[in-house]
């Protein structure tokens, strides 16, 4: 039985190898960066580059248009949330610590996964946040979640300037606020 096994494995892994591709530069890493360059001053949705605009309306039916609000504010953090445990623990956490230390910059729940804007509502107040801290966009078509690659937990940063100055998982907060202090 243990030569079976053996000689099973002997097969398995060779074609499961082969079946992976090309997996030498995993298993080679090295301190050089293969992903694309960003282009600095383009639309998109990458740290540097200028915040593709959008409209969609938020969970009282109100438009909200990135481009008008922004001026007025001193940048954006759009949270991609879906609701779930991790998402609220994150919004809870903005909505007490980080919220009240900037209280210039514009905190927005987009709610992707609700199917209405009064589903997005529903959602916002059962799930405690119908009060202040976070205005919560209903991205009925999954645009804006589209246009800046957000999934649960994606914080983006959008300087006054209209300018991405973070894309990335929320984690603890800690890279937020260091992020938000550089507004200023």
């Amino acid at each position: 039985m243990r030569f079976v096994r053996t000689a099973l494995w002997g097969v398995l892994l060779p074609l499961a190898l082969v079946a992976c591709g090309d997996i030498s530069d995993d298993l080679l890493p090295s301190d050089h960066d293969r992903r694309s360059a960003v282009e600095i001053g383009v639309i998109g949705p990458e740290v540097g580059q200028l915040a593709p605009d959008f409209t969609v309306p938020d969970s009282f039916g109100d438009d909200y248009t990135l481009s008008a609000e922004l001026p007025a504010t001193g940048g954006v953090v759009l949270y991609f949330t879906m609701w779930c445990p991790v998402c609220d623990s994150h919004m809870s956490h903005m909505r007490d610590t980080v919220i009240p230390r900037y209280p210039g910059v514009e905190f927005l729940a987009v709610d992707y996964v609700s199917g209405s804007v009064a589903d997005a509502r529903s959602a916002q107040e059962s799930h405690g946040f119908g009060g202040p801290g976070f205005r919560v966009l209903a991205d009925l078509g999954d645009g804006v979640e589209s246009r800046y690659g957000g999934t649960m937990g994606t914080t983006v940063v959008i300087d006054r300037g209209g300018v991405v100055q973070m894309n990335e998982d929320y984690r603890n907060g800690t890279r937020l606020e260091e992020v938000l202090a550089g507004l200023e």
